[in-house]
């Protein structure tokens, strides 16, 4: 009985080291090949191609925000029609007319809110155009030009105070014979299309100055 108790014994532990043995890996090829080990990619490759990545994009995005140098063969949107207009200047418009409704704000450059002199020279910096902060200095650039001479894209000034100086300007959007049709920021109504038209700018209009270059018409 007793030599009975001691072959059980052993022939338990026997087995029981048998498989202990058999689950013991110990080579990475051999934990690979049962499935339980996988050797960690390339850090350094993948860590270049995310660099390449992210480079390529500011690529494009610096490449895309360069509005002044879109023209409309690139634009697959664009519809040519009967306007005499450049391209770039119809750009210049539809980038102003974005602001439609933003509210007047003194000082303001954004969304939040914008003067007039804001919203026309936030509007031109887009296409890489710089001009004067204020609306008397923005006066002082480019050319005069006589009523008749307006096109889109022009600027036309007001002198709407007591003193007597040009403090109020706008971008010409539109020329219907002798009415000059403009966007602006205007104290009461924020962002909104004007015309010379009304009594307020017949009586107040001042000059209109030509920005752009020949290249832009």
């Amino acid at each position: 009985m007793k030599n009975a108790v001691i072959f059980t014994l052993l022939l338990f532990f026997l087995v029981g080291c048998k498989s202990t043995s058999s689950g013991i890996v110990t080579s990475k090829s051999e934990a690979e090949k049962k499935g339980i080990y996988t050797a960690p990619k390339n850090t350094k490759a993948v860590a270049k191609n995310t660099k390449n990545t992210t480079e390529k994009k500011a690529t494009e995005t610096a490449k895309t925000s360069q509005k002044s140098r879109i023209t409309e063969s690139d634009d697959d949107d664009y519809i040519p029609d009967d306007d005499n207009t450049s391209y770039f200047v119809k750009q210049l418009i539809s980038s102003a007319m974005q602001y439609q409704g933003v509210r007047y704000r003194s000082g303001g450059t954004t969304s939040a809110g914008m003067d007039c002199s804001g919203l026309v020279s936030t509007v031109f910096k887009e296409y890489d155009i710089s001009l004067p902060r204020r609306s008397v200095d923005m006066s002082k650039v480019g050319q005069k030009l006589k009523l008749k001479e307006v096109k889109k894209g022009d600027l036309v000034f007001f002198k709407t105070s007591s003193r007597g100086v040009i403090n109020h300007v706008g971008l010409v959007t539109e020329v219907r014979d002798d009415e000059i049709l403009f966007i602006h920021s205007s104290v009461q109504r924020g962002v909104i299309i004007s015309s010379t038209k009304e009594a307020y700018y017949q009586r107040t209009f001042a000059q209109a100055n030509r920005i752009l270059s020949d290249e832009h018409f």
